[in-house]
C-alpha cells in the first residue's frame, strides 16, 4: 500500500472527479489517495463516484476554505 496526494484545488465539478478517476487508475488496490480540493460539491460527487466503481471513501474533513477526501483504491476489473 502506498499513500498519494491529489491536489485538485481551484477546480469546479466535475474535473475534481475526473482528475481523481485519472489518479486512481494508475494506483493499485489498497493504495490510499488524498484529494485536496476547493469546490465543495466534490464532498458529494467524489463518494458518489467511489460507490459506483468500488472505491472506499476512508475520511472526510472540511477545512473551510478546501476539503480533503481520502480514498482507498479498490480492485479494478
Amino acid at each position: 500500500m502506498s499513500r498519494h496526494q491529489l491536489d485538485a484545488q481551484n477546480l469546479l465539478c466535475p474535473m475534481p472527479v475526473i482528475r481523481a478517476q485519472d489518479a486512481v487508475a494508475k494506483l493499485k488496490a489498497g493504495d490510499i489517495l488524498e484529494v485536496v480540493c476547493t469546490d465543495h460539491g466534490a464532498l458529494q460527487d467524489i463518494p458518489a463516484w467511489c460507490r459506483i466503481n468500488g472505491h472506499k471513501v476512508v475520511d472526510t474533513r472540511d477545512l473551510g476554505r478546501e476539503v480533503i477526501i481520502t480514498i482507498e483504491v479498490g480492485q479494478s476489473d
